[in-house]
């Protein structure tokens, strides 16, 4: 049997831009990308915190350090700047190893930094 797990987790992270005109995705600061283990082209869900809007999309890498979380496309009408998201990804593995399994999971502060 396989099942649905968890896989990375970013927390409370604050939407610094919102494209109307872009064909899609979200675009994610390539640090908080590696910090919680997701890919390019990653499907992800956004469970926005604010105004209580849930969707899905793909990821576009964003410049390592420059604290974008962008949304783009028809997606961008579910956001707007400054509100707070939760952006997940799970994946699928055997029952046995995800009772074993361990997500990746940070806590952005206010600039969408990782705290050290």
């Amino acid at each position: 049997m396989r099942i649905e797990v968890l896989k990375s987790k970013i927390h409370r992270v604050g939407i610094t831009e919102a494209n109307l005109e872009y064909i899609g995705s979200i675009t994610i600061d390539e640090d908080l990308m590696d910090a919680v283990n997701i890919i390019e082209n990653e499907r992800v869900h956004i469970y926005n915190i604010t105004n209580g809007n849930r969707f899905d999309t793909y990821v576009i890498k964003g410049e390592r350090g420059s604290s974008v979380i962008g949304i783009n496309g028809a997606a961008a009408r579910k956001v707007a700047v400054k509100d707070k998201i939760i952006i997940v990804s799970y994946a699928s593995m055997d029952f046995e190893e995800a009772k074993k399994h361990k997500p990746s999971i940070i806590f952005p502060d206010e600039f969408n930094k990782i705290p050290k």
